[in-house]
């Protein structure tokens, strides 16, 4: 099988714009997503999908491989999408985070052997909540998923709902699991899943992935351990020192 990674990056960032391009420890943010993408063992190449010349220009000052893309996409999603239109031999791809400079090879690994099951579609990560503040943060999307790691739901709330105990008892009365944004999709589901309209349920959570599962997609989730830092604003930075 041949999976491809795309990595969507794009420069008008609202909260930080000119983001891709921000030198850490003398490396552009592009370039170290790029450069960690590259020792994934199961990918059949990367790729920078843009639609800002300067990105495109500094991913080709470094050696890599990018594809122009229209400026008008909604999300990541379709703007893989359009690329995958020039990687016709592909089977699947691995969506991951432009702005997430120290990114896991492993995490991405993990993604591309679900699709070793010939009946997976979509694949995600979630990793289990160990505090309550990420556990009652709505800016953190929570997942609930079934006995065969299918993904039932997603929510800013905090799911499940316990009764019968207090908040404060949430976390040691059951398991509780936090999104990791990178997604998985073969080809085929990828071109599927960008020709839906916006569904009630993403509409009222502003998270994609419901569009797919209110259309009956089935989500493949795994566990992994590990999270690294995704640079959202300029004084994320700081944390990197």
């Amino acid at each position: 099988m041949k999976i491809l990674g795309i990595i969507p990056s794009r420069y008008a960032s609202t909260r930080f714009p000119g983001k891709p391009l921000v030198q850490i420890n003398g490396k552009s943010m592009i370039r170290r997503v790029y450069e960690q993408a590259s020792k994934s063992s199961l990918l059949h190449a990367v790729v920078v999908a843009t639609d800002d010349q300067r990105i495109a220009d500094e991913v080709k000052s470094f050696g890599g491989q990018y594809v122009m893309t229209s400026d008008t996409h909604q999300s990541g999603t379709d703007r893989c999408a359009e690329v995958v239109g020039h990687f016709p031999d592909i089977d699947a791809v691995i969506n991951i985070q432009g702005d997430e400079p120290f990114i896991d090879p492993e995490q991405i690994d993990l993604v591309a052997r679900c699709f070793n099951d010939p009946h997976v579609q979509l694949a995600t990560l979630v990793k289990a909540i160990t505090n309550e503040v990420d556990l009652f943060n709505t800016n953190i999307p929570k997942v609930v998923f079934n006995a065969m790691e299918e993904a039932i739901y997603f929510s800013r709330q905090t799911i499940p709902f316990i009764r019968n105990h207090s908040p404060a008892q949430w976390l040691s009365a059951h398991p509780y699991y936090k999104h990791i944004g990178i997604y998985g999709y073969t080809a085929t589901a990828l071109r599927a899943i960008t020709q839906l309209p916006p569904s009630s349920l993403e509409l009222a959570e502003n998270l994609e992935q419901l569009r797919w599962l209110e259309n009956g997609y089935k989500i493949k989730v795994r566990i992994t351990t590990l999270e690294t830092l995704a640079i959202d604003t300029p004084e994320d930075l700081n944390k990197l020192s």
